[in-house]
């Protein structure tokens, strides 16, 4: 699991096979960003629509730090 950084909570991004680590502060949002404040900041940071993170998937750690993936699809 991502721990924190000294600049606190990060966002671990899983986007088209790249994993990123990417700082709450650097991505202007709060400590407790909604999915959709989080998914629109994450999709600026990447520089594409933030239509191409849609069916992405927000998990919330005890940390504080969020990871944005895509859904998992089984069969």
């Amino acid at each position: 699991m991502t721990e924190q950084l000294k600049n606190g909570a990060v966002a671990h991004v899983r986007f088209e096979g790249r994993s990123l680590d990417l700082p709450l502060s650097t991505l202007a949002v709060g400590p407790h960003p909604s999915d959709h404040e989080l998914k629109q900041a994450v999709a600026r940071a990447l520089d594409v629509p933030v239509v191409r993170l849609h069916q992405y998937v927000v998990d919330r750690h005890e940390t504080g730090n969020l990871t944005v993936r895509p859904e998992a699809v089984f069969g």
